[in-house]
């Protein structure tokens, strides 16, 4: 359907998609208003690869024993070490400017493919990357008076994306025979028993549920895992099936938006270098998925 007009279905679901991922930032904010940061990763790996289980049974007979080792590396990368960077990070960062900085991602993937797995690079392609670079720059040292200073907090969401990037190229140059569903729900699994023993046993959870104070925070970590991650896949994953990747990719704009306004909404403030960094951040990625005929060959 590439050559089609999006049905009015692929529309909405492309819209509850970015609710959907716009609002897990502050969803992990209120999560960590009960628990600990490496509490909510654990709770929200737990209940993601937990609840995808039923959906992918069927899927395990086309794992191969080759595919084992790297499924476990896209668990790692593509899920649980960002899940706790980004629950350490918005300790300190508000879930607006969190939002913002993750989509720094189609940039990373663009920067690891290259100088990892031997891409080759457009000239409009590294002029969107140090726009998107710029960007980030202004969102982790804006203040409320106009002045920069630096956050370093911002610093584990750009490791994030890195992590994304990467387990991006993984997927594209090293499990290609696998779809999308089977990569991420069997690759969560795998790191889900990880996080659900850390979390019983190396942290104070199982008296924590017993407080109702902490059941809305747990709530929102559960929402969290459940629908922000493996609810999102399967709408994610049926979108690019009635229309294609191109156009499910422009979620990566509204994504920011909606985490902004939910955050402003929340209280959060609202910078004019976060406004001017949000713009440098998505013309650089609008910059970069730019086709243009002649690449620039960054393997000489």
């Amino acid at each position: 359907m590439t050559s089609e007009t999006p049905p009015l279905k692929a529309w909405l679901l492309l819209g509850l998609l970015a609710l959907i991922w716009g609002s897990s930032f502050l969803l992990i904010k209120k999560g960590l208003l009960g628990f600990a940061p490496d509490q909510l990763a654990a709770i929200r790996i737990a209940s993601a690869g937990f609840v995808l289980l039923p959906f992918i049974l069927k899927r395990f007979k086309t794992v191969q024993p080759h595919h084992w080792l790297k499924l476990i590396c896209v668990g790692l990368v593509g899920s649980f070490i960002p899940a706790f960077l980004f629950a350490f990070a918005q300790t300190e960062l508000p879930s607006g400017v969190t939002g913002v900085l993750n989509t720094f991602t189609p940039l990373a993937t663009l920067i690891i493919g290259i100088a990892l797995f031997k891409q080759t690079a457009l000239v409009q392609q590294w002029i969107g990357v140090v726009i998107g670079l710029v960007g980030t720059l202004l969102l982790v040292t804006a203040t409320a008076n106009g002045d920069f200073e630096f956050n370093r907090y911002g610093l584990l969401i750009i490791a994030a994306t890195i992590c994304y990037g990467l387990n991006l190229n993984l997927i594209k140059h090293h499990i290609p025979d696998l779809g999308a569903l089977t990569i991420t729900g069997v690759s969560l699994f795998l790191v889900a028993p990880a996080a659900l023993i850390y979390l019983l046993f190396a942290t104070p959870f199982t008296a924590q549920v017993t407080q109702p104070e902490l059941w809305f925070p747990l709530g929102a970590i559960l929402v969290l895992g459940i629908i922000g991650t493996a609810m999102a896949l399967v709408i994610f994953n049926t979108v690019v099936k009635i229309t294609d990747t191109t156009f499910t990719s422009s979620v990566t704009y509204l994504i920011p938006i909606v985490a902004l306004i939910l955050g402003i909404l929340d209280g959060e403030p609202f910078f004019i270098q976060q406004g001017v960094g949000l713009a440098a951040i998505l013309s650089g990625v609008w910059i970069a998925n730019r086709r243009k005929r002649q690449p620039f060959n960054t393997q000489r």
